[in-house]
């Protein structure tokens, strides 16, 4: 299905949601000038990060994940950096700081 807005400049005014699934419908990535990066040695997979996130940008996938202190994880959170918007919600509320805002590169 196509994007209803041509923009985010006729996008609805104070983040409406129009219709179910319009959220998914359009790319963000161009409104960052920050964005999230998670360092898998520090994340505890404890999902605020994820459960904070506005736009769904953040995927837990079932990639397993071993630190180089040895723990073993069976999931990993990536970023899906077409709906990031780059917010910092999710840094803001990661109890271990293991996301980090990084100036986007063009």
């Amino acid at each position: 299905m196509a994007s209803r807005f041509t923009g985010w400049k006729n996008m609805p005014i104070a983040a409406i949601i129009p219709w179910p699934g319009s959220t998914r419908e359009n790319d963000r990535s161009s409104w960052r000038v920050l964005k999230p990066v998670i360092d898998q040695e520090k994340c505890v997979r404890c999902r605020m990060c994820w459960t904070y996130c506005p736009d769904g940008a953040i995927v837990e996938t079932d990639k397993p994940y071993t630190t180089k202190s040895g723990r073993r994880y069976r999931i990993t959170f990536e970023i899906d950096y077409r709906y990031c918007k780059g917010c910092g919600i999710c840094a803001a509320e990661c109890p271990v700081k293991a996301i980090a805002m990084v100036p986007e590169e063009v």
